[in-house]
């Protein structure tokens, strides 16, 4: 239990989430000295009928294996209803923890190291606890406002006019979404928000229109890549700031810019936090009106997991959807390409694939282009080669240590503007999203043309 309590905390460190691990330490060491104390105090003996092997002779009441795998079972409990958002997987972890409380709790009693009211005393310490701490020291992040420094106001606070763009499908009870949102809203001064759903006709682009139209002064927009990518386009050079509620399964624009994808924590940053101008990138080619990404674009077998990833899987499991896309796509064929970079000469290339970023990290934190910004008026090319399966390993290690060198394994590139051409029609991606097979991208960095909200 000391591994386990130590592995969660550093993970939660790691995602940081440091209220949450501090609850998860405090909550098992005050449950451990409790329970410790209690078993001194009342000094009951163990059952005549104990196992006679590795016979136990310390007090029996309460049991400490009891209260410290229900106390840890209810730390996961309460933190995966925090930071899972979905319903299935919550459902999941919870049915699992208290199967394994059960578990435990058959084991004392068949084993003959406690009574039955041993291992209820324990549990009921160990559930206790937990919520003694959910009490004194609640995990979840405190409120973006309370930990920074207060901004000068830009916005007069008669005008703080609040639009929120919302896919109603990213979000398991819409009814509860918005009555979180208008709370936190009126706590931070701003107008009671205004309502805008996207639609399987329109994801985005018309909604954002109509808010710039009605004089927002800030636009919340939830969904995933693909929603944020149409709004963020639309709000372009209008000076009206996005604020980010990543509610997909990739969320890369939210994770390069820091927002937290816990819910409140992200809310949060957007009506408090501070505006900060990135770039976005203008996209031409065959087979596609001209647009704009915010992320990545992508030629080969990065869109073609995308391209292959299985929708009604992906509901299920999020990114584990992906995961199997990947492993299917893995040996996708080497293609040929040639590209230019800031008009200069074309270079001709064999690769698997081709990615053009605005920023450095995918998913887990994954440094494809580890030297990309979102600010700095540049883009950043990768071009990948593994030749065979177990060529994927060393590739994999130089991505991981941010290896500097070039050559037909990995190469990169930089500029701003990019344009690829392809010699047969390749599988491409926007952010995520598959835009179907062509032959061509063009791509041109526009400096600091939106703004968006991010932590202070």
């Amino acid at each position: 239990m000391t591994i386990a309590t130590v592995v969660l905390a550093l993970l939660l460190f790691l995602r940081n989430q440091r209220r949450a691990a501090y609850f998860t330490v405090g909550v098992m060491v005050a449950t451990a000295v409790t329970g410790t104390l209690l078993k001194n105090t009342v000094g009951r003996d163990r059952p005549d009928w104990q196992d006679p092997v590795d016979l136990v002779s310390s007090h029996a009441f309460p049991s400490g294996h009891s209260w410290s795998v229900s106390a840890f079972a209810g730390i996961v409990i309460v933190l995966v209803h925090m930071f899972v958002r979905r319903r299935g997987l919550r459902l999941l972890a919870t049915v699992g923890m208290v199967l394994v409380v059960l578990v435990v709790w058959a084991d004392r009693v068949l084993l003959g190291r406690h009574y039955p009211s041993d291992v209820v005393a324990g549990g009921l310490l160990g559930a206790g606890m937990v919520l003694v701490g959910l009490a004194v020291y609640p995990p979840q992040p405190r409120g973006h406002a309370e930990t920074a420094e207060p901004l000068v106001t830009s916005v007069p606070a008669s005008t703080r006019d609040l639009h929120v763009i919302l896919n109603p499908i990213k979000v398991e009870d819409v009814g509860q979404f918005r009555s979180i949102v208008t709370a936190m809203a009126a706590e931070a001064g701003w107008s009671a928000p205004t309502w805008h759903y996207t639609t399987e006709e329109d994801s985005g682009t018309g909604q954002a229109a109509a808010a710039s139209v009605a004089g927002a002064d800030l636009v919340m927009v939830c969904g995933g890549d693909g929603t944020v990518r149409e709004v963020c386009a639309e709000l372009a050079r209008t000076g009206i700031p996005v604020g980010i509620i990543p509610a997909g399964t990739g969320n890369l624009l939210a994770r390069n810019l820091d927002v937290p994808l816990y819910l409140r924590s992200a809310i949060d940053v957007a009506l408090n936090g501070q505006d900060k101008a990135i770039d976005m990138v203008e996209v031409s080619g065959d087979g596609f009106e001209d647009t704009h990404f915010m992320v990545m674009a992508g030629m080969g077998f990065d869109a073609a997991i995308m391209e292959g990833v299985n929708e009604d899987l992906k509901k299920k499991v999020g990114w584990v959807a992906y995961v199997v896309s990947g492993i299917k796509s893995l040996m996708f064929p080497a293609g040929r390409f040639e590209i230019s970079v800031d008009g200069g000469e074309v270079t001709r290339h064999r690769a698997r694939t081709i990615v053009v970023g605005n920023v450095g990290f995918l998913q887990a934190g994954l440094p494809l282009l580890p030297d990309a910004a979102i600010d700095d008026g540049l883009l950043d090319v990768v071009i990948l080669h593994p030749r065979n399966f177990f060529s994927w390993i060393p590739l994999a290690w130089r991505v991981l240590l941010k290896r500097k060198h070039t050559d037909d394994l990995v190469n990169r590139m930089t500029g701003r503007s990019v344009v690829i051409k392809a010699g047969a029609d390749t599988p491409r991606q926007l952010d995520g999203d598959s835009i179907g097979a062509g032959r061509s991208l063009a791509m041109e960095c526009v400096h600091g043309r939106l703004l968006v909200r991010v932590p202070r």
